[in-house]
C-alpha cells in the first residue's frame, strides 16, 4: 500500500502547487483593474475554480486520457507506481518553486515536462516523441499566440462599441472605499503621486500626506438605462468567474489522471470515453487546489495583476472573455492548452494594444516558460531513479 500513499501525496502536492500558482490567474484582471480588493477576488476565484473542478468529472474526461501518458509511453509504464509518483513529484516541485518567486508558469507544462523526463529515464528513445509534439507541445505553444491575437481584435471591437453607445471614461482617485473623479489626472500604471501633491483637500485622511492612493478609470454613461460602470463590473465578475471555472475544468482532469492511471485504490466506472475515478479523487484534488490558492497565491497574484501591464475595467473584461472561451473550448476537445499561457497571452495582447506592456516582466515570464519543461523533466527523471531504487 505504500505506493498508493506515495502517489496520492505526490498528486495532492501537484494540486496544491497548481492552486498556489494558477488560482489567481482567472481573476487577476479584477484585482489589477481595481474593480475589487484581494480578499473578495480570492474568494470568487476559489469558489468558481472549485465548481469547475467538480464539473470536470462530467465534461472534461478526454483530458484524463491525454494526461495518463497514453501514446507517450507504453501502457505497462503508465501503471508503474514509480513512474506516476515521479511525474507528480517533478511537476509539483517545479510549480511550487515558481510560486515561491511569484512567477506564473503552467502546471500543464510542468506535467508535460515531467511525463517526458520520467519517460526518458524509464524507456529512453522509446518515448513517443510524435505524441509529445502533437498532443502536448504544439497546443501549448500555439495557445498564447491565439490569445494575443483574439484579445487585440476583441478589444478594438469593444472600444468602438463603447463609443457607439456614448460611454466615456473618466479618471478617478481611490482612497480606501472613497472614489473621487479627478479630471485631467494622468495615469501611469494605475499609480499617482502622494495625495498632498494633488492638492485636493476633501480626500486628505488625517495628517498623513503620503496615504496610499491609486488612480483608476471609470465609465460614464448608460446602457439600456443602466449605469455603464455597473454593467461592466457585473460582466467583469462573470467573465473572471468563467475563466476560473474553465481553469478548474481544464486543470483538474490533468492532475486526477495520475490517480486514474494506477487506480490508487479507487473504483473506476466508465464515464464518457475514458475510465474515470469516482467523485472523491476529484474533490480531494479540488480541495488541495483551493488550499494552495488561499495560502500561496499572493506573489503570483501581484505579478499577473499589476506587473505585466496596466489595465482598466473594460480591458480586463476583454482579456477574461477571450481566456474563458479558449480554455473551455480546448477542454471540451481534450486539447492540452494551458490556462496560464492563455490568460497571460491575453494580458500580453492588452499590453500591445494599450501600449503599456512591461516587457522586462513579460520577458522574465517567457524565460520561465522555456525553463519549465527541462526543469520538470530533470526533477521527474531524478525522482524516477530514486523511486526505482527504493522499490516503491
Amino acid at each position: 500500500m505504500i505506493w498508493i500513499f506515495t502517489i496520492a501525496i505526490s498528486v495532492l502536492l501537484v494540486a496544491y502547487a497548481n492552486g498556489a500558482n494558477d488560482n489567481f490567474k482567472g481573476v487577476a484582471t479584477l484585482f489589477g483593474s481595481g474593480t475589487t480588493d484581494y480578499r473578495k477576488v480570492l474568494t470568487w476565484a476559489t469558489l468558481t475554480t472549485f465548481s469547475g473542478s467538480v464539473a470536470a468529472f462530467f465534461f472534461a474526461t478526454r483530458l484524463v486520457k491525454t494526461f495518463t501518458g497514453n501514446g507517450l509511453v507504453p501502457d505497462a509504464l503508465i501503471s508503474n507506481p514509480a513512474f506516476l509518483a515521479a511525474v507528480a513529484l517533478g511537476a509539483g516541485l517545479t510549480v511550487l518553486l515558481a510560486s515561491r518567486f511569484g512567477i506564473p508558469i503552467s502546471t500543464t507544462y510542468g506535467l508535460t515536462g515531467a511525463l517526458a523526463g520520467a519517460g526518458l529515464a524509464a524507456i529512453g528513445s522509446e518515448l513517443g516523441f510524435g505524441a509529445l509534439g502533437k498532443n502536448f507541445v504544439m497546443p501549448l505553444i500555439a495557445s498564447p499566440f491565439v490569445a494575443i491575437a483574439l484579445t487585440a481584435i476583441l478589444y478594438l471591437f469593444m472600444h468602438k462599441a463603447r463609443r457607439l453607445f456614448g460611454v466615456t471614461r473618466q479618471t478617478c482617485l481611490c482612497i480606501g472605499k472613497k472614489v473621487i473623479p479627478v479630471p485631467g489626472l494622468e495615469l501611469e500604471g494605475g499609480k499617482v503621486l502622494a495625495v498632498s501633491e494633488l492638492k485636493i483637500p476633501e480626500i486628505m485622511i488625517g495628517n498623513e500626506a503620503s496615504c496610499e492612493a491609486r488612480a483608476v478609470e471609470a465609465y460614464e454613461g448608460k446602457i439600456l438605462g443602466i449605469s455603464a460602470q455597473s454593467v461592466l463590473d457585473f460582466l467583469h465578475f462573470l467573465s473572471a468567474g468563467a475563466v476560473s471555472f474553465a481553469r478548474g475544468l481544464n486543470d483538474t482532469p490533468k492532475i486526477v489522471a495520475l490517480l486514474v492511471a494506477v487506480g490508487a485504490g479507487f473504483p473506476r466506472p466508465i464515464v464518457g470515453e475514458v475510465t474515470s475515478p469516482l467523485q472523491w479523487p476529484i474533490i480531494l484534488v479540488a480541495l488541495a487546489m483551493a488550499l494552495g490558492g488561499i495560502l500561496g497565491a499572493r506573489k503570483v497574484a501581484e505579478t499577473v495583476s499589476h506587473k505585466i501591464t496596466y489595465m482598466n475595467h473594460g480591458q480586463g473584461f476583454t482579456a477574461n472573455l477571450v481566456t474563458a472561451i479558449l480554455v473551455i473550448f480546448a477542454s471540451r476537445l481534450g486539447m492540452s492548452v494551458s490556462t496560464t499561457h492563455v490568460s497571460c497571452g491575453a494580458l500580453f495582447g492588452l499590453g500591445l494594444v494599450n501600449g503599456k506592456a512591461r516587457w522586462n516582466v513579460i520577458g522574465s515570464i517567457l524565460g520561465a516558460w522555456v525553463l519549465t519543461l527541462p526543469v520538470a523533466a530533470m526533477l521527474s527523471a531524478a525522482s524516477f531513479f530514486v523511486f526505482s531504487k527504493m522499490g516503491v
